[in-house]
């Protein structure tokens, strides 16, 4: 048996299978998704630390927390050490318990920017960002990186060392280079080096996609605790199944259709009660082409689903979807 408790900074988790923050996926409703199928930590979206400065009309919906979903790491993410470092001084009082520090997003406009993955390329300045910013608060601050820029310069141990000197409380290593994206194979034996090489508790991120390859990254690597990102989308399931694999040995049986409906339908409710049934439809659409993928029927439906707008309509397809007229 694997599953224990995580302690990051005064923060305590009742186990080390988390959710990693997604853009355009973690928002609140799946975050409470995925807290109840047991979840130890959730990700908000990244928030930028410039738009919380200028006020952008969108952050404060980012941000948004429920008491329901248990220990929250909200996730920021810029290239100035005054400016992330004031802002998480200024939402400190929100109801998260961890702060991350994105330094291993790898999309263009914010690696152009010089944010995210960027500053795996600048490790003197991603570490006067984390020590002004854990200077500035009391919650615990974390730090999520990537194996490297490209191939030719895997620095993760170096910046490992770098979060874990500026105050950093935990590193979260994801096992693949920017230059890759989330192509090719995660290399778990960097996470195992980062290990070695630091006192303060790693996550590995990366190819975990049910409870023995969860298991093996940690008997692999040595790491303190694992976090799923892209195998939980349509899947917030992937949690319990996880425990129970690494508290029992058993692997649980694959969602039936039903469940997968009362899934989707709870997930549209949290998705209108936050954001109305206009925004709350449209984006229930990817969500439930994850969730249907690999089920009967599942290519009509993403069809059919992609023209929903109400409530109602999204309510025929699912019944469709059970009873076969899909």
């Amino acid at each position: 048996m694997i599953c224990r408790n995580i302690q990051i900074g005064n923060v305590t988790l009742d186990n080390p299978i988390l959710l990693a923050p997604m853009a355009g996926v973690t928002d609140l409703p799946f975050r409470l998704l995925c807290a109840r199928q047991g979840a130890g930590l959730v990700s908000t979206e990244m928030v930028s630390a410039k738009a919380i400065l200028y006020k952008n009309k969108n952050t404060n919906g980012l941000m948004e927390m429920d008491p329901n979903e248990g220990p929250v790491a909200l996730q920021l993410f810029g290239s100035d050490p005054e400016i992330i470092s004031e802002m998480a001084k200024k939402i400190e009082a929100r109801p998260f318990s961890i702060l991350d520090l994105n330094m291993g997003c790898p999309v263009p406009k914010v690696v152009n920017n010089k944010e995210g993955s960027a500053l795996m390329k600048d490790p003197v300045l991603a570490g006067r960002i984390i020590e002004k910013t854990a200077g500035a608060i009391s919650k615990p601050v974390t730090v999520k990186i990537r194996k490297g820029f490209d191939e030719a310069h895997i620095n993760a141990v170096e910046m490992a060392r770098v979060a874990q000197e500026s105050g950093a409380a935990a590193v979260i290593v994801h096992g693949r280079t920017r230059e890759q994206y989330y192509a090719g194979a995660a290399d778990w034996d960097i996470i195992r080096q980062v290990k070695e090489a630091v006192r303060i508790p790693v996550i590995g991120n990366g190819d975990v996609c049910d409870g023995p390859s969860a298991e093996r990254l940690m008997q692999e690597t040595g790491c303190d605790a694992v976090m799923i990102g892209r195998a939980a989308q349509g899947n917030p399931w992937i949690f319990r199944s996880i425990l129970e694999y690494l508290e029992h040995g058993r692997i649980p049986d694959r969602p039936s259709l039903q469940e997968v409906r009362e899934m989707i339908v709870e997930h549209a409710r949290l998705q209108l009660a936050c954001k109305g049934e206009y925004i709350g439809i449209r984006e229930m659409r990817k969500h439930v082409s994850w969730y249907t993928a690999g089920y009967p029927h599942s290519a009509r439906i993403r069809k059919e689903i992609n023209e929903t707008n109400t409530m109602e309509e999204l309510m025929e397809v699912l019944d469709g979807m059970l009873y076969g007229s899909a």
